[in-house]
């Protein structure tokens, strides 16, 4: 059977300081928190997914039931950018920081690049993307000479306007600087940075383009590769990553083409992984240190994701997490050691809290697992805390299924239009049914799983196996009915933790949960015992 794991990565978007942040120059660092600040700030669907649930998230609202497993990640590797938080979500660990030129390249890096390109060079210093034009773009139209700067990253940032040296061109530049910077010099990223407009308006444009090292070894991509999985990159995935392992890269400039793409991508069929990265979040707001339209960019995020979610078929599975902090409150304009957050949601996902993990790799180890892909990479894997527990005993299931749709034609609900069926299996091997019958008061009513309870139980059932329940309106099943709160605490009053309770979909389809999953926290006999 095809699977499908799409893996969001909202660039730079970090929730909080790492406990050695203050190592790399970013105490008290908290990205979200910044933005959540501002009036832009409106992000109710992730809030519904348990965002607010994270660990050390104390200034956003919780959900009371989240749609989806939450919590959030510490980094390992010995970095803050894009390319070593991609490496290790991919199951990487750099042990080592990448190279940093916090005073400028060498000499002889530069004289290289000269002579190969045939052009000189302008600044050779860490500098902001946007001010590093204003500061050298006339110049630079005049002499022919190319725009050389870096960054707290590890980056040989490489700008030129497009009127004199076109992407392409700029591109092959790039090219070269890459087969040069090696060995010790081997940085993260080289980064084409075009740019139009007439001085001091230069803007740069969607044209950018990020030619990284290669991984130094085997990552989630290589592995899926070599499984005959797909494994899709979406945005700069396949520049982060060298292009290894990808099957099909798809570039996408702002964050808006990335999200119509991945619209697109969820109609098509594919086995194996979609990754996606958004970048506006780092890219335009971050480095800028735009706390406004930061917030309002994740604000257009999170009012598209609903239509996104809605594409999902039954098995798909969806992480949404990030890279690494850009805290535009800071400061600084530079990346920011933060943990990073992580949403995973799906119709066979358990709404579960992970706490905080030790490393951006579990999230690797755990698409292996989920896609079954033999893995030997960095992580451990969280699938067994997020899957729903699929059933055992298919031939019961089925008979209980059966016997729940058929009590559902019974159901007396004049009011509502809304019918209920549910079959209780016990332990000794009976089949009670039950439906749902209301009443023009309303409260005197009864569910469909309490009537099914109360015919056992005054036959002297105590001891339940499993219940299986389906409903909809006017008698067609229009999706999985959970029981409500009055029958989870009859269901807990009788039933063990491992009780399976069958939730019957429009497709004929159903997930089990236990009624541990579905009422955790409960109380019962033993409480008043105690």
């Amino acid at each position: 059977m095809k699977k499908r794991v799409f893996l969001v990565v909202l660039d730079s978007v970090g929730i909080g300081e790492l406990p050695d942040a203050a190592d790399f120059g970013d105490a008290g660092a908290n990205t979200m928190k910044s933005i959540s600040k501002s009036s832009n700030f409106d992000i109710p669907n992730l809030i519904s997914l348990g965002l607010g649930n994270i660990d050390g998230i104390d200034y956003l609202p919780k959900s009371d039931s989240p749609k989806a497993a939450f919590g959030r990640l510490g980094e390992v590797s010995i970095g803050k950018d894009t390319t070593i938080g991609h490496w290790e979500i991919a199951g990487l660990i750099s042990e080592s920081p990448l190279p940093t030129y916090p005073e400028g390249f060498p000499d002889d890096i530069l004289e290289e690049f000269s002579r190969q390109t045939g052009r000189g060079w302008l600044c050779n210093k860490p500098y902001s993307g946007t001010e590093v034009i204003k500061d050298y773009g006339r110049e630079h139209l005049e002499t022919g000479k190319l725009i050389v700067y870096t960054s707290a990253d590890s980056v040989f940032q490489i700008a030129a306007h497009e009127s004199l040296i076109p992407p392409e061109e700029l591109y092959d530049y790039c090219r070269k600087a890459r087969a040069i910077l090696k060995g010790k010099h081997a940085v993260g990223r080289v980064i084409a940075r075009p740019f139009v407009g007439e001085y001091p308006n230069y803007t740069r444009t969607s044209n950018r383009h990020d030619f990284s090292v290669e991984p130094t070894g085997r990552t989630l991509l290589d592995i899926l590769k070599d499984a005959d999985r797909d494994v899709i990159g979406v945005g700069k995935i396949y520049d982060v990553f060298a292009g290894r392992g990808i099957t099909e890269k798809i570039l996408t400039g702002a964050n808006d083409i990335g999200m119509k793409t991945s619209l697109e991508l969820a109609n098509r069929d594919f086995d194996g992984l979609c990754f996606i990265n958004l970048v506006d979040f780092d890219m335009v707001y971050g480095h800028r240190n735009d706390v406004d339209g930061y917030a309002k960019a994740l604000s257009e995020f999170d009012a598209w994701l609903p239509q996104f979610l809605g594409k999902l078929r039954d098995d798909d599975i969806v992480m949404i997490t990030a890279d690494h902090g850009c805290d535009p409150g800071n400061v600084s304009t530079d990346h920011s050691r933060e943990y990073i957050p992580l949403l995973v949601y799906g119709k066979n996902i358990k709404n579960t809290n992970l706490g905080t993990r030790k490393s951006f790799s579990d999230i690797a180890a755990t698409i292996a697992d989920i896609l079954g892909a033999d893995y030997d990479a960095a992580g451990v894997s969280f699938a067994d805390d997020i899957l729903l527990q699929k059933d055992d005993n298919n031939e019961m299931t089925q008979q209980l299924i059966c016997a729940a749709k058929e009590a559902m034609k019974a159901a007396y609900a004049p009011y509502s239009g809304y019918k209920v069926g549910a079959a209780l299996l016990t332990k000794s091997g009976r089949i009670y049914t039950g439906c749902n019958i209301e009443n023009a008061a309303f409260s005197p009513t009864n569910c469909a799983e309490r009537t099914a309870f109360f015919k056992a139980v005054s036959e002297g059932e105590r001891d339940f196996e499993a219940i299986a329940v389906c409903g909809g309106k006017d008698g067609i099943i229009s999706g999985y009915f959970p029981p409500c709160g009055m029958c989870r605490q009859v269901m807990r009053e009788f039933c063990a933790d491992d009780f399976k309770i069958h939730l019957i979909g429009a497709q004929g389809d159903y997930k089990t949960l236990t009624l541990e999953q579905l009422l955790p926290y409960s109380f019962s006999q033993k409480e008043i015992e105690n």
